[in-house]
């Protein structure tokens, strides 16, 4: 649990810097959360915080670079506007109704219907949705794993944030979850990916041609994330907490 906090003027405004202290950290290192969050700064468990500040002075220009190109967090709330297979879902609260979470319509535009506890909307929106995800990537890797007649030992669904998805030598396939928010080619394109990688675990010719063979459209699928890869990483976020 981060608290400890320090107030750091960047580009000439105040910035709440959450610090998190951690047993094995051997350097602080400063990074930024997805959404609106606080950048957090970690320090090994028994350094001084005096010590924090002229850390972040001497990467002030890198942070505010950061902040300037990141997405405002969007929660899972009632009412909010979220990607969702690659359109724009509307989340709505039925108080009172039973289940879990829903596909629908309502006056011709596509809706997550979640019912129970106001509460319990971010909860289960995100196993929703994280279901959903494990549902279209496992239908993608076994398309794509009779082509090369090789199948995954495993499929792990994680909310990783370097990585859209990997492969381990001994065939496990992780993927990020916020995939089931891009387009389908989008998720696609990551699934015939780590599935190459169970045939040529490296990035040699020979993957890019089998990578090539699977997914013929794999450049403008790889183009989307780049260009619109950050904005996923904020869906789901939490707002920022500021120091009083």
């Amino acid at each position: 649990m981060i608290k400890e906090r320090l107030v750091a003027e960047i580009s000439g405004a105040p910035v709440t810097i959450d610090v998190k202290r951690v047993t094995r950290a051997k350097r602080m290192t400063l990074r930024i959360p997805p959404g609106d969050a606080n950048p957090v700064v970690t320090i090994p468990f028994r350094a001084s915080l005096r010590n924090v500040e002229p850390f972040v002075r001497q990467q002030r220009n890198w942070l505010a670079a950061r902040l300037a190109e990141r997405c405002p967090a969007a929660p899972f709330a009632d009412g909010a506007e979220i990607p969702f297979r690659g359109e724009l879902v509307r989340i709505v609260w039925q108080p009172g109704t039973r289940g879990t979470v829903r596909e629908g319509r309502v006056d011709g535009a596509p809706v997550l219907l979640v019912s129970g506890d106001a509460a319990h909307i971010t909860r289960r929106v995100s196993d929703f949705m994280r279901r959903s995800a494990r549902a279209d990537l496992e239908v993608a890797v076994a398309e794509f794993a009779a082509m090369v007649g090789r199948r995954p030992t495993a499929i792990r669904i994680k909310d990783t944030r370097a990585q859209w998805g990997s492969c381990t030598p001994a065939g496990v396939l992780s993927f990020s979850w916020r995939l089931v928010l891009a387009p389908p080619s989008v998720l696609r394109y990551v699934a015939a990916h780590e599935v190459a990688h169970l045939i040529e675990l490296n990035h040699s010719a020979d993957f890019w041609a089998l990578n090539e063979k699977l997914d013929p459209n794999h450049e403008c699928a790889r183009l989307w994330l780049k260009t619109h890869g950050r904005t996923l990483h904020a869906v789901g976020g939490e707002r920022a907490v500021h120091a009083a």
